[in-house]
């Protein structure tokens, strides 16, 4: 049995958790977001940030800014709302639970 498809789904699966925790760090630009992302062979396909980001930002998570970039056209800037940064507590305490618990089933607690 090939692991790739369940893997690839645990991924997708956090991947709106990870987002809301980079941003916690501070405002970020699309690009640095899927750059962290990839470099934690979280994410591999640039498409699936922007749905993810808008989603977010229309549910209340997020918002943006516009700021000059020294090449090019002007960068948006995602950052946290209050509603995010409560949001995103609710998530790390969700998380814990579900590492005890996967812990907990696997022996290892």
């Amino acid at each position: 049995m090939n692991t790739d498809n369940t893997k690839a789904q645990m991924r997708k699966g956090i991947l709106e958790y990870c987002i809301l925790a980079i941003l916690s760090r501070s405002s970020s630009y699309a690009v640095d977001i899927i750059n962290e992302l990839r470099k934690a062979e979280l994410i591999v396909v640039e498409g699936t940030l922007y749905p993810l980001l808008t989603r977010q930002k229309n549910a209340g998570l997020l918002s943006y800014r516009w700021e000059e970039s020294p090449q090019g056209p002007p960068r948006k800037y995602y950052e946290l709302t209050e509603l995010g940064r409560s949001y995103l507590a609710d998530l790390d305490r969700a998380w814990a639970e579900l590492v005890d618990s996967v812990d907990q089933i696997r022996g290892k607690k």
